[in-house]
């Protein structure tokens, strides 16, 4: 059996719902016969998770490690059967999952808080147009103005 001796992702980015873990020299290595083989990323490099589904999207991207002059090629969906990738990758995908509810709450909260602030000075540049309308006594200006507001706090 393969076994997972160190992985940290080199590089992580969530995109919407699909989180990416690349991964570069020195930071993913396994045992095999008790022969400790490097990542190097010739082929593949990166795993791609759905943070909804929790389902790795590229199964069949290929990692190879090196010892010496000897390489193993081993498809990610065979390194998931016969490793412990498990174990290592269930922190890695609860840390990111949790940073990017985070990020997506902060987002919407804000939203809400700029769309009123815009809502409220496009009302006051509104008003200022209205009274600038009445001083200049252009009453058709005045009407279109004051259907606009009208249609805005509907």
């Amino acid at each position: 059996m393969i076994q997972v001796q160190y992985m940290k992702p080199f590089y992580t980015k969530v995109s919407g719902s699909t989180l990416r873990l690349v991964f570069a020299y020195q930071y993913f290595s396994i045992t095999k016969d008790n022969e400790l083989f490097h990542f190097v990323p010739i082929e593949g490099k990166e795993i791609m998770v759905n943070l909804k589904t929790m389902q790795i999207e590229n199964l069949s991207e290929i990692f190879v490690f090196q010892r010496g002059n000897r390489f193993l090629r081993l498809p990610l969906y065979q390194l998931l059967l016969i490793s412990n990738v498990h174990e290592h990758l269930a922190p890695i995908l609860e840390e990111a999952s949790n940073q990017a509810e985070t990020i997506n709450l902060v987002p919407q909260e804000e939203n809400a808080e700029i769309k009123s602030i815009i809502q409220a000075l496009e009302n006051q540049n509104l008003e200022r147009l209205i009274d600038e309308a009445l001083a200049n006594r252009d009453e058709q200006l005045f009407y279109e103005l004051a259907e606009r507001k009208r249609q805005m706090n509907e």
